[in-house]
């Protein structure tokens, strides 16, 4: 698997896509900077993909800021034995609660977050989302940025779906199902045309709704 693991892998896949879809020539020059966007493999990089489940990009950062402070170092035998009051204080939901215990529970049992990034995506997923508390969108995001990985285009993000139908002329947007149709002309280079989209959706909006790396 080619890894993205810089800026310049970040500038060929960019080059690629745009001779594979010449329609994202203009995505490119309206988007501004495309990030990197790679964290560091563990759980504390799916913890902060967990947080940011469903709610703004600023409302996550706000959260995983509270819950960093709270629980230094961030580990899984800090959330497990931590207490509700604890997660209460930092703002999270009785879902995410219970999804970042199951997931530091996996962990403490033997999930190897570092192995699954060297994993192919539909084995790695599979892993993941046999998790409570990791669906699929968290799957992917978790292989973007903490695995590099290149051809992953997570289609159930709404920021995506708005970001394709505005740039691409699409009307209403597009659902899960036919963004994952059209994304599957990008391939091998998927993974890019995430970062492309999420810079093209902070430029148009005014706001960054790419998830945490």
């Amino acid at each position: 698997m080619q890894r993205i693991a810089t800026l310049d892998d970040v500038e060929r896949g960019l080059d690629a896509l745009c001779l594979i879809d010449p329609r994202l020539e203009k995505v490119r020059g309206m988007a501004g900077e495309v990030p990197l966007r790679l964290s560091e493999p563990g759980f504390r990089s799916l913890a902060s993909i967990i947080v940011s489940q469903q709610v703004s990009r600023a409302s996550a950062d706000a959260i995983f800021g509270r819950l960093t402070k709270l629980v230094d170092p961030l580990t899984p035998q800090a959330i497990l034995a931590a207490g509700e009051d604890m997660f209460r204080e930092a703002g999270l939901s009785r879902p995410k609660q219970r999804g970042l215990i199951a997931v530091a529970q996996a962990v403490a049992d033997g999930l190897d977050l570092h192995h699954l990034c060297s994993l192919d995506a539909v084995e790695a997923i599979a892993r993941m989302t046999a998790v409570s508390g990791i669906g699929p969108w968290t799957a992917e995001v978790y292989l973007l940025f903490a695995a590099g990985h290149p051809d992953i285009f997570p289609a159930r993000d709404v920021a995506l779906q708005s970001a394709v139908g505005h740039a691409l002329g699409i009307d209403p947007r597009p659902a899960e199902k036919t963004l994952i149709a059209l994304a599957e002309s990008w391939s091998p280079w998927r993974g890019v045309a995430s970062r492309l989209f999420w810079s093209y959706y902070r430029e148009t909006r005014g706001r960054d709704a790419a998830p945490p790396a």
